[in-house]
C-alpha cells in the first residue's frame, strides 16, 4: 500500500524558497560597501563580523578603545595632577590597601554620576585597591588602557611599514642588494628579542628619560624582521605572476609595479600577523616597563602597576588586586587581537575557503 506524502500547499504565482535562499540570509549583501572595496576586501570585511572568533575579539577590543576614550570621565584626574597619566596617591604609606577602601588623600576631582550609580557613595573609595605606595590601581587600569593602545599601534604600524620597504626592495630587486638586506635581518633576528630591546631601552633611557618612548622605540628596531621575512616570500613568489608580467610590458615603473599590483596581493598574510602582534607588541611593552626600563614610577602603565607587587610576591594571597586587575587587563587585551587574528587567518587561508565552498 502506497503511502501518501504531503507537500506543502503553494498557491499559484508564489516561488518555492530554496535552500540557497536560505543561506543567503545569513547577512544581506551591502552593494555599496562591495563596489567601494571591491570583491576581495568585501569577503573580508563580511566575514570579521559574521565570524563568532573575530564578533568575540572586536568586542573586546571596542571595550578597550571605549575605555581608553572616556578615561577622563571613568577616572577622572586629581586636581593637583599636573599630567593625567600620573596615578594619583593617597598617601605614600608601603602596605597596600584592599578594593573598597576610603579614599583619604587627593581623591579625583570630581564625582561622575556614574560613580554614584553603581557605588551609591558620594565620596571615591579605591575601587580595585592601592598598590605600594599607595597608587590607585582603577585609575593605572583605565588610564593604562590609552597607554596600552598608543603602545601597540604605533610598534605594529612602525614594524609593519619598515618591514614592508626592506622586503619589498630586497625581493623585488633581488641580486646583491638582497643579499645585503637579508644579512642585516639575520643580525637583528640573531638577538633574543626582549633581552635585545631591553639593552637598548637601557641605552635610551638617558637620553630620553624615564618615559614611554625607550621602550616603544626598542620594540620597533627589533619588530619588523619578521615581516620583512613574510613579504620577502610572498614577493618573491608574486612578482613572477602573469599580471606583473603584463604590467611591466606595458612600461610600468618599478614602484607602481610594487604599490598597484604587487603589494595589494601579498598584504593579507601581513594583516593576520600584525593582527597576532599587536597583543604581543602591549606584552612585550609591559614587561619592560615591569624590568624598569620603560615608563616612569607612577606612570599609568599595566606592567608599572604589577612592578609594584614585587614586594609583596610572598603574600599575594592577601594583596592578591595588585597583580590580577592589571594582569587580567593584559592577557584580555592580547587575547582580543589573537582572536581577530584567528578569524582572519581562517578568512584568508585559501584551503578553508575550498572546505567551506
Amino acid at each position: 500500500m502506497a503511502t501518501d506524502t504531503m507537500t506543502p500547499r503553494q498557491t499559484p504565482g508564489q516561488r518555492t524558497i530554496t535552500r540557497d535562499d536560505v543561506a543567503g540570509w545569513n547577512l544581506p549583501e551591502l552593494r555599496g560597501l562591495r563596489k567601494l572595496l571591491g570583491p576581495e576586501w568585501y569577503r573580508i570585511v563580511h566575514g570579521v563580523f559574521t565570524n563568532p572568533l573575530s564578533v568575540a575579539g572586536l568586542i573586546i577590543v571596542t571595550v578597550f578603545i571605549l575605555m581608553a576614550a572616556f578615561a577622563p570621565v571613568l577616572a577622572p584626574p586629581s586636581k593637583l595632577s599636573p599630567d593625567p597619566y600620573l596615578i594619583p596617591r593617597d598617601g605614600y604609606g608601603p602596605v597596600p590597601k584592599a578594593p573598597g577602601t576610603e579614599w583619604l588623600k587627593n581623591p579625583p576631582a570630581v564625582v561622575p554620576g556614574w560613580y554614584k550609580l553603581l557605588t551609591g557613595k558620594d565620596q571615591w573609595v579605591h575601587i580595585m585597591g592601592t598598590a605600594s605606595g599607595q597608587f590607585d590601581i582603577w585609575y593605572g587600569v583605565v588610564w593604562g588602557s590609552r597607554t596600552a593602545l598608543f603602545a601597540g599601534l604605533v610598534v605594529t604600524f612602525s614594524t609593519v611599514f619598515i618591514g614592508i620597504i626592506v622586503g619589498s626592495i630586497s625581493a623585488f630587486y633581488g641580486g646583491w642588494l638582497d643579499d645585503v638586506l637579508q644579512r642585516i635581518t639575520e643580525i637583528f633576528m640573531a638577538f633574543p628579542f626582549l633581552l635585545a630591546a631591553l639593552m637598548l631601552a637601557a641605552i635610551l633611557v638617558p637620553k630620553f628619560g624615564r618615559s614611554i618612548w625607550p621602550p616603544t622605540i626598542a620594540l620597533i628596531v627589533f619588530g619588523w624582521t619578521r615581516y620583512a621575512r613574510v613579504v620577502r616570500g610572498d614577493i618573491l613568489s608574486a612578482k613572477e605572476r602573469d599580471y606583473v608580467l603584463a604590467a611591466r610590458v606595458t612600461g610600468a615603473k618599478d614602484n607602481r609595479l610594487i604599490i598597484r599590483h604587487i603589494l595589494p596581493n601579498v598584504i593579507y598574510p601581513i594583516l593576520v600577523l600584525a593582527s597576532f602582534r599587536l597583543g604581543d607588541a602591549v606584552l612585550s611593552f609591559a614587561a619592560l616597563s615591569f624590568l624598569g626600563v620603560g615608563t616612569d614610577i607612577g606612570y599609568a602603565d599595566w606592567g608599572q602597576i604589577i612592578s609594584f607587587a614585587r614586594d609583596w610576591i610572598l603574600s599575594l594571597d592577601t594583596h592578591w588586586y595588585i597583580v590580577v586587575y592589571p594582569g587580567l587587563s593584559l592577557i584580555i587585551f592580547g587575547l582580543g587581537w589573537n582572536l581577530i587574528g584567528d578569524a582572519l587567518r581562517d578568512i584568508l587561508d585559501p584551503r578553508l575557503r575550498s572546505v567551506r565552498g
